[in-house]
């Protein structure tokens, strides 16, 4: 619904700003082309992007001057999101002279009428240094970064690792010219892990390390997906594991090349036959089936819940590999590569590809947050990051509704692990190593570890307390403190987490600042003083994180419609679902007509049917069928309420209403009303017949009409 929230945006810059300025406005609402509401954003088409950031780079320089940045900083547009009601949060990285500086990025929130309304920040304020001038030489820094690796034994800096020079701006701390080196490694991720060490580059002091292969380390994948459908590539008289509508992701095999370069030794997989696999390990292209329809459902669950079209939301896939390294007991994204590489497993889980649907979700994860807050891998930030692709992993794996892999939210289930699993949102602690409560220490812990306080509240944000079972497996939503409540359902838990993560989060976000940017989500898609938000403050506190907002009031969320009524909930009325309470239930859209969106004011109830207001040329149906028409003289009732760009009586846009196909009343840009207005059409010609009843809408290349349609019967 929000490609038409333009109209709305425009229309409201109109009455404050005048007409130069909603042009301005307009270019980039309408140049997005957004099909659907997701965590209240629109959808941008690649073109769009690329206007919004070009505007954004535009702004750069003043943007600066109005943050008070001092005159050696320049801003970097990075990202912009384009709310429902057009709204921006265009997000910046730093630089310093030259320099990147880490933990410089922020988000700046602007009204749609282009006003600065507030700031997130990884670093607030000016940065300042001494000088750029190390007293390090890099090769220096190199061989200080081999002696204080941390999490790889053996380190040494190979021709693929290297030493840059920084400003490190840690949160609430005075900023410092700095080294970052790469270094490799024996680890966790196997011989060739790869460490970031942070170096103060005049003194030499250990500054920050963590670890470069933000995966599912030390664990295993048992997947097999089963008979599914792939999308892939003719190549003359063969076929390839390139999916060209998921942006071209190509699915490689490494070849056993070293995980510090995946593309050594890969080759393409090709078939003449278009099928691929067997669903043993035995057959190289069956963990390759794997992954292709992991991030495949990945790249669908971004695009068709929150308008993102792949990991940068630049339409581009990432290439993949599978078969990386010798026993390889990891899978994990590389955003220097942009590319994602699947092991194949260890002795540990009995040789098992690491090609889990929700580690497929997992990994493509880390590289949107990369792309957006690009939390810092290490600390508690390392463990949001961490805890961010175990919750839309998750949510892939209920997404793909595979029968061989039902969604649950235990990570890693298919792993073939000793346990069953390699952690549980329900109950973190029953790993045995997993931080289920926030304690003072959490940002020393293994990020993979303290994930756990972020995936806890997640699980309890979305299903409560209490024992349930879930995809076939028993979960126990436990609390820190005692609590007990029901919750608001996954889908609204991840848009809240999503639009927190894209929107509020930066690089150097903690579990507080978490915490603060999650309700500001949920203010923001249910509103300030909602169950929603109360919902998401108790989870917090019950994973020892704030205290619970005061309780709105209004008893527990109702759940988003399920679509699956029992019978007519309108008594006297022959339409099912004639006010649209129970969502799409009962009627056939075209487009996301139907919907609960604040942007627009419902008629009654909080849903309502949202057409047209594309301000270019466009058509919609929203219908229902079977409809049994009562004896009598019967008619139809609606409320209308029409808003529009255009002047005059000329019915440039148009509303027409059929039955079986016959027109039976129009409407227009001509009716254009402030308020709702009651409409009715005499059936008298349909008694006793049963019809179907239809909303045809039409718009011509210029100017936009919405037309909100609400409490509609036949009686």
């Amino acid at each position: 619904m929000n490609r038409k929230t333009a109209l709305a945006a425009a229309v409201a810059a109109a009455l404050t700003l005048g007409t130069a300025v909603v042009a301005g406005t307009q270019n980039v609402a309408l140049a997005s082309g957004a099909t659907q509401s997701g965590a209240g954003f629109q959808a941008m088409s690649t073109t769009g992007r690329l206007a919004a950031l070009d505007q954004a780079g535009k702004e750069a320089a003043a943007t600066a001057k109005a943050l008070g940045l001092g005159p050696d900083e320049r801003l970097v547009a990075k990202d912009v999101l384009v709310d429902n009601d057009g709204a921006r949060h265009v997000r910046y990285d730093r630089t310093y002279r030259g320099l990147p500086v880490l933990g410089g990025d922020l988000v700046v929130h602007r009204a749609k009428n282009g006003r600065i309304t507030s700031t997130s920040w990884a670093h607030q304020g000016a940065i300042q240094v001494a000088g750029v001038t190390p007293s390090l030489s890099t090769q220096d820094a190199s061989k200080a970064a081999e002696r204080s690796a941390k999490h790889v034994k053996q380190a040494r800096t190979t021709n693929l690792d290297s030493s840059q020079l920084v400003v490190w701006a840690a949160a609430g701390k005075a900023p410092v010219l700095a080294y970052r080196t790469t270094v490799t490694g024996a680890g966790e991720a196997g011989a060739n892990s790869q460490e970031a060490v942070l170096l103060d580059a005049n003194t030499g002091a250990v500054l920050d390390s963590y670890q470069l292969e933000q995966g599912v380390s030390g664990t295993g994948n048992g997947v097999n997906v089963g008979q599914v459908t792939l999308e892939t590539s003719q190549s003359g008289s063969g076929y390839t594991l390139t999916d060209a509508l998921h942006g071209s992701t190509i699915v490689y095999d490494s070849n056993n090349s070293p995980q510090s370069n995946p593309a050594q030794n890969a080759t393409t997989f090709t078939d003449t036959t278009d099928n691929w696999g067997d669903g043993t390990t035995a057959n190289r292209e069956s963990a390759a089936v794997d992954a292709s329809f992991g991030l495949a459902k990945t790249w669908d669950y971004y695009k068709n819940t929150f308008n993102r079209s792949g990991i940068r939301n630049d339409g581009r896939g990432a290439p993949a590999y599978v078969h990386v390294d010798n026993q390889l007991l990891n899978a994990f994204y590389d955003d220097s590569c942009f590319c994602m590489s699947f092991g194949d497993g260890s002795s540990q889980n009995n040789n098992t590809p690491l090609t889990a649907l929700d580690v497929s979700g997992h990994e493509m994860t880390h590289g949107v947050t990369a792309a957006t807050a690009n939390l810092n891998y290490s600390g508690e930030s390392g463990g949001l990051n961490e805890s961010t692709s175990d919750i839309m992993g998750t949510m892939v794996e209920f997404y793909a509704n595979d029968p061989v892999n039902p969604g649950n939210y235990y990570i890693g289930e298919k792993l073939n692990m000793g346990n069953g699993y390699l952690r549980r949102m329900d109950d973190p602690t029953l790993d045995g190593s997993s931080l289920g409560c926030y304690n003072s220490n959490a940002g020393s812990v293994d990020v993979h570890y303290s994930s756990g306080i972020g995936n806890h509240f997640f699980y309890l944000t979305a299903e409560g307390t209490g024992t349930k079972t879930i995809g076939g497996l028993p979960h126990n939503g436990t609390t820190c403190n005692g609590d007990s409540f029901s919750g608001i359902g996954k889908d609204k838990a991840a848009a809240i987490w999503y639009r927190a993560l894209t929107t509020y989060m930066t690089s150097t976000t903690d579990y507080s600042a978490a915490r603060t940017a999650t309700l500001q989500a949920a203010a923001d898609l249910y509103g300030a003083n909602s169950q929603e938000q109360y919902i998401v403050s108790k989870a917090w506190a019950a994973v020892f994180i704030g205290t619970a907002l005061p309780n709105p009031g209004g008893g527990t969320p109702t759940p988003s419609p399920s679509g699956s009524p029992t019978g007519n909930p309108n008594p006297g009325n022959a339409l099912v679902n004639g006010g649209f309470e129970q969502g799409t239930t009962g009627w056939t859209q075209s487009a996301n007509d139907i919907t609960n969106s604040n942007q627009q004011t419902p008629h009654g109830g909080s849903w309502y049917a949202w057409m047209m207001g594309y301000g270019s040329t466009a058509s919609e149906t929203l219908s229902q069928g079977n409809i049994a028409v009562p004896a009598g003289t019967p008619k139809l009732t609606f409320w209308l309420k029409v808003s529009t760009q255009e002047t005059g009586t000329t019915p440039y846009d148009t509303l027409k209403v059929t039955v079986n196909g016959a027109t039976v009343a129009t409407y227009s840009n001509a009716n254009a009303s402030a308020g709702y207005v009651q409409k009715t059409v005499n059936l008298s010609a349909y008694a006793g017949q049963t019809v179907n009843l239809q909303f045809n809408g039409q718009e011509d290349a210029s100017l936009a009409t919405t037309f909100l349609v609400d409490d509609v019967k036949i009686g």
